[in-house]
């Protein structure tokens, strides 16, 4: 391969999704941080000194301790930006040829198989100074456009790909791109190739790898922890389990939203409470926190704290999820049941389930929601509210 190849991995992001407070290029992966692990291929194939990893300002002295150790080429480190456009445009900087061929890299993608590289640099190669590739993967699920609730139209998915990193480009080329994004006033773009493409060039696409996910949610980090110790990896945790329960119950009251696993569920009456009184959400956390051995979300989230008043329990979920995150755990399965006599709420389990399911960072298959009435006993059985019921397993990462 006659011309170099440098690669540029970008760890700059906060990570918040995946609702831990380190942000998550720090979190442990199999004993190790996920930025480590992303950079680790490229260590091994990029020549000595062509490697630059993309940090938080003010990460440097950090990142530099966690990588200089653990790889065999430490890379060169450089203060990123206030979006990944302009922390890819930073790495850039740092690079000194002015011609060759770069690698851009998310280190939210831990599990790429670096031998991938080489074959893929050699195809770019042929390609000459407008040469970009990327790597994609079908889209295996019908897709369809809406408009508010209803489905306005079906999308061909035979002509749709989810794109991947890392992706390879002439290094003359994708400076051009981020120069005319930043003339057009474009500084939040979220992938590379699609700069290349508003220049009118054409990216060549490669079969990428299901197992090059995004860590974006905590399901994602411990389903890349339980692929790693499935292969035996030395510092993978086993796959152990652990299971709670959780309750709520909320009264009706008129002028106030219902809503229900952060669904506003059309009615004649809301629930009571210090938060949005979303009765299922809370018994969800509670089964959560319950299986965390972590208490309950009274205390948590005390009803006489005004920075609770009206908040969203969406939003305190992520805080619970968050803490699991901290304590090496994550949600696998959810199971609830609501109680109540009115409304009727079986036409909006899906959306129900949806919701959670996004919140949870599980697949809707792992979310159960049922209802049943109290065949009019007790308050609930006399329409004075409702309560719900959980179960919630979790994953525990142990050596």
């Amino acid at each position: 391969m006659s011309l170099p190849l440098w690669s540029i991995v970008v760890a700059a992001g906060a990570g918040r999704r995946l609702g831990a407070e380190t942000p998550k290029q720090y979190l442990a992966l199999a004993g190790e941080p996920l930025l480590v692990r992303a950079l680790r291929p490229f260590a091994h194939w990029a020549d000595p000194g062509r490697l630059v990893l993309v940090v938080p300002p003010g990460d440097e002295d950090e990142a530099r301790a966690l990588v200089t150790s653990a790889l065999p080429t430490p890379p060169r480190i450089v203060s990123g930006g206030r979006t990944r456009q302009e922390s890819v445009w930073l790495g850039l900087q740092a690079i000194t040829d002015d011609h060759g061929f770069v690698a851009v890299h998310d280190a939210a993608r831990p599990l790429f198989d670096g031998a991938l590289l080489p074959g893929w640099w050699q195809r770019l190669e042929g390609l000459g100074e407008r040469g970009a590739l990327v790597p994609v993967l079908p889209v295996a699920d019908t897709v369809l456009t809406l408009d508010g609730e209803e489905a306005s139209g079906l999308v061909d998915r035979s002509r749709l790909a989810r794109v991947q990193t890392p992706q390879l480009f002439a290094l003359p080329l994708l400076r051009r791109a981020h120069r005319e994004a930043q003339a057009r006033g474009e500084t939040d773009a979220s992938d590379d190739g699609s700069l290349v493409v508003a220049l009118g060039e054409t990216l060549l696409t490669v079969p990428g790898d299901p197992g090059n996910f995004k860590i974006t949610t905590a399901g994602d980090l411990a389903r890349a922890e339980a692929i790693l110790a499935a292969r035996g990896e030395e510092g993978a945790t086993s796959a152990t389990t652990r299971t709670g329960f959780g309750y709520d119950s909320h009264r009706f009251a008129p002028e106030r939203l219902l809503i229900l696993g952060g669904v506003e569920i059309p009615s004649d009456a809301g629930l009571s409470g210090h938060s949005d009184a979303d009765v299922l959400t809370h018994a969800i956390m509670d089964a959560l926190l319950g299986a965390a051995a972590l208490g309950d979300i009274g205390r948590h989230f005390p009803d006489d704290d005004e920075r609770w008043r009206g908040a969203r329990s969406l939003d305190l979920l992520a805080r619970v999820l968050a803490l699991l995150v901290e304590h090496g755990l994550a949600p696998a399965h959810v199971d609830a049941t609501l109680i109540a006599e009115r409304p009727r709420l079986a036409p909006h389990f899906d959306a129900i389930r949806a919701s959670l399911a996004a919140a949870l960072g599980l697949p809707a298959s792992s979310v159960s929601v049922k209802a049943t009435s109290n065949e009019g006993m007790g308050a609930i059985g006399r329409g004075e509210g409702m309560a719900a019921l959980a179960v919630a397993t979790l994953t525990e990462r142990r050596p």
